[in-house]
């Protein structure tokens, strides 16, 4: 998986590519937890992320948390397969997918 991540102020804008499962998935979370502090727009493009296991949803889950303290995070960019996991684990009642 690919991390590409511009901080703007305090907007932080993370576009992920390709699989966010067991093994990409602390990655993630360590690059959240490193830059999360401050920030108050966490926007997360997934145009390009083409599967998302149960350990992406703990990660997203816990970005959220964070983000529902200290501003607020958008999930954009979804396509079918990743809206469907949303939609069946009930992920579109917790974060907001644009």
């Amino acid at each position: 998986m690919t991390i590409q991540k511009d901080l703007n102020g305090s907007a932080l804008h993370v576009a992920l590519e390709g699989r966010l499962d067991t093994t990409t998935a602390p990655q993630l979370e360590a690059e959240l937890k490193a830059s999360m502090d401050g920030i108050t727009e966490l926007d997360l493009d997934f145009e390009k992320l083409e599967y998302l296991s149960s350990a992406g949803l703990r990660v997203l889950l816990a970005a959220q948390k964070v983000m529902n303290k200290q501003g607020k995070m958008v999930i954009r960019h979804v396509n079918e397969t990743i809206q469907e996991v949303f939609e069946v684990t009930g992920f579109v009642d917790i974060l907001t997918i644009e």
